[in-house]
């Protein structure tokens, strides 16, 4: 490195006393030391953050909270190194995303062009994130077990048919494919409601939450079923989420898992009321309990078909019995009522000309008496018809007047009975036995106690 020498009026420093460096000097000398400091390289753990891919290689930061704030180191797994560890995350079922703790190895690397201290990722721990995983699923676990709510949901009454279907699941993946060709094909009714929702990244555990509790209040599902296919083993990991398993256990409706892993339980598998093992064995599960339910009513309808011809035959039979017997008495009385009246014919034949002179007899008497006593009814008839006309006689208003009796009438022609129904002036007509007389009141008087 060089040193220039200017001129100024002051003491020129020593050259060697005080090295000043150029930048890129600068830089080399600082990666020289840290491949020197951190021989072999490093191991640091942390949670990735801003994950990245530009082309082949991938850039993130692994960050730490502190008391102090947020540490952050920027990484850089460039094409080469992402290349071998390939295998690696295959092996684990790990995939880098932001959110996921990881253990990895590299070297510091000071980028002189952009003027930062970066770390080239060389390798992973994939223990260490498993551990990670593990070790939060069973403290979530812990708290669930301690508050009785593994088997809440389990307790949920299932429909013998369930036909209507809240489906949690990311729409257009082969998970949702899967499931709902698997019910197609079976060619039972299903009804679906369906919640498109991202089932991996940082939205996906709010998201499945929110499509569970909206599901959880409809009156109209027979079941929810929430699924996804196979993935990264940190991926599934949302399904561990403390928020969805107790949104589960709460569901007043049952829960089915079907999340398309086939070696390791989910904490929202351990909560649900059936876990499968993939969205097509969730499917399948549906569709079963249906055909058994299916098959059961055939086999009950048929049970019941076979009572009732039983039945039926039996029915038939005493029925044809009792007509038999029916018939068999029917034929019997007839016969007895044959032979009564032929008795009874007898009977008449032989009584009835008897009889009949009697009534003869009868008839003769009757028009005997009938001969006389139209007589004496008319005389008796005539003696009182005398007597009545005789009373009639009596009381003829003529005779009454030939005696010297009269009628008095008013005006009107009304027989005057009483001094009350006369009036000063009032014209009177008087009846005689040979003639009339008019007058006129000019008073009147009542008779009293003391007349005569």
């Amino acid at each position: 490195m060089s040193q220039p020498a200017f001129e100024f009026d002051d003491i020129v420093p020593d050259e060697f006393a005080d090295p000043t460096f150029t930048v890129g000097e600068l830089a080399e000398a600082i990666n020289d030391h840290l491949r020197r400091g951190f021989r072999g390289g490093i191991w640091v753990r942390g949670e990735i953050s801003d994950l990245s891919d530009r082309g082949a290689h991938t850039y993130f930061s692994l960050i730490e909270e502190g008391d102090n704030g947020k540490a952050v180191l920027n990484v850089q797994l460039f094409a080469p190194a992402k290349q071998r560890l390939a295998p690696l995350l295959r092996k684990f079922r790990l995939e880098l995303r932001n959110g996921m703790n990881v253990r990895i190895n590299g070297d510091l690397d000071f980028w002189a062009q952009g003027g930062r201290l970066g770390f080239k990722m060389a390798n992973l721990d994939p223990k260490f994130t498993i551990g990670d995983i593990a070790q939060s699923r069973d403290e979530v676990m812990r708290r669930l077990t301690a508050e009785g709510l593994l088997d809440t949901n389990r307790r949920v009454r299932v429909s013998p048919v369930p036909l209507r279907v809240g489906v949690v699941a990311s729409v257009g993946t082969a998970a949702w494919h899967d499931f709902r060709d698997e019910l197609e094909r079976s060619g039972i009714g299903f009804q679906l409601s369906v919640a498109d929702v991202r089932v991996q990244g940082d939205m996906a555990e709010n998201m499945v939450n929110a499509a569970i509790a909206r599901f959880a209040l409809r009156h109209d599902l027979d079941a929810i079923v929430v699924i996804r296919g196979g993935g990264a083993r940190n991926e599934l990991a949302v399904f561990d989420s403390e928020k969805i398993a107790r949104t589960i256990a709460a569901c007043p409706v049952p829960v089915l898992t079907g999340l398309g892993h086939e070696v390791d339980r989910s904490v929202a598998d351990e909560v649900a009321h059936t876990a499968l093992k993939t969205p097509t064995a969730c499917a399948g599960a549906l569709i079963e309990r249906t055909q058994r339910y299916i098959g059961e009513t055939e086999q009950a309808f048929a049970s019941i078909v076979q009572r009732s011809e039983i039945a039926l035959n039996d029915a038939t039979n005493d029925l044809s019995e009792a007509a038999h017997r029916i018939a068999r008495r029917t034929h019997a009385a007839v016969e007895r009522s044959d032979e009564r009246l032929k008795m009874r014919v007898d009977r008449l034949a032989r009584s009835g000309p008897a009889a009949l002179g009697r009534s003869i007899e009868r008839l003769d008497r009757a028009s005997a008496r009938l001969l006389e006593r139209p007589t004496d009814l008319l005389a008796r008839s005539t003696q009182r018809l005398d007597v009545l006309a005789a009373r009639v006689g009596a009381l003829d208003p003529t005779l009454q007047l030939a005696r010297g009796w009269t009628m008095t009438h008013n005006a009107l022609g009304g027989l005057v009975r009483s001094t009350a129904d006369l009036g000063v002036d009032d014209v009177l007509i008087t009846t005689l036995a040979d003639g009339t007389v008019t007058s006129t009141v000019t008073a009147t008087h009542l008779k009293d106690d003391t007349d005569a």
